[in-house]
């Protein structure tokens, strides 16, 4: 893939829930170190950019070895800011200013510290041999959103989605997948005239739970901190991810 990919790390400094959330330590080094490191172990990357708005993060991001060639603008960088729009503003600025335009754009997420190489190259692999317009990560539902329930207005339990929506056995139930925020990858024609990482034809890189924790709320951080000082995590090999 080489200069072909690029892969774009978007990390603005402001947050609510964790404050400087995308550099709060996690093992002994920023947040952002995780992803920025686990994609420069990826030899297919060698275009590592981040995005962002503070010059802390900056000056952290390039002490781990990513590129950081401009500061985002402001009003890219609000809580209220698409991150499609950051993206769209990174490809404008270094086709401007380094006359380089990607034939791809790896969107790697600095909240989802445990995404391996061998996920991304995964990911690399399932692009390419598919010809998808895009790839994204997700990893299996749990708990099932078929067993949610809702309170009415007496406070009183009814299933969400109905009884008949709802199988007998827990294993009759459909196998259903969110986005676990890890991998984006989609073909930077289809970003620049969808403007969407997940346009028609999307295939999906089916990642486990432990790998797709994505670091939000200040629980997630603390789940984080425990598995990392609990030694629980661990690179997988290629035939884990395959």
């Amino acid at each position: 893939m080489n200069a072909k990919v690029l892969t774009l790390i978007p990390a603005r400094g402001g947050s609510q829930a964790i404050p400087k959330k995308n550099i709060v330590p996690l093992g002994g080094k920023p947040l952002i170190a995780w992803t920025i490191e686990v994609a420069r172990r990826t030899p297919e990357l060698e275009i590592i950019v981040v995005s962002t708005d503070s010059a802390e993060i900056a000056a952290i991001a390039k002490q781990y070895g990513a590129d950081v060639p401009f500061l985002r603008p402001a009003e890219l960088a609000r809580s209220d800011s698409p991150t499609i729009d950051a993206v769209l503003h990174a490809l404008d600025w270094l086709a401007e200013h380094r006359d380089y335009r990607p034939e791809a754009i790896l969107l790697l997420q600095p909240t989802s510290p445990f995404r391996s190489v061998e996920d991304i190259k995964a990911a690399l692999r399932l692009y390419e041999e598919s010809r998808a317009p895009a790839v994204v990560s997700v990893t299996p539902c749990h708990p099932h959103p078929y067993l949610a329930y809702r309170i009415d207005a007496d406070g009183c339990l009814e299933p969400h989605w109905g009884k008949e929506a709802c199988p007998a056995r827990r294993q009759d139930l459909p196998h259903l997948y969110y986005l676990n925020g890890a991998i984006y990858l989609v073909k930077a024609t289809v970003l620049l005239a969808e403007k969407t990482f997940l346009p028609r034809g999307t295939r999906a890189l089916i990642m486990p739970p432990e790998r797709s924790l994505d670091i939000d709320e200040p629980f997630d951080l603390m789940l984080a901190r425990c598995i990392v000082e609990g030694n629980l995590w661990r690179e997988p090999s290629r035939s884990e991810v395959a």
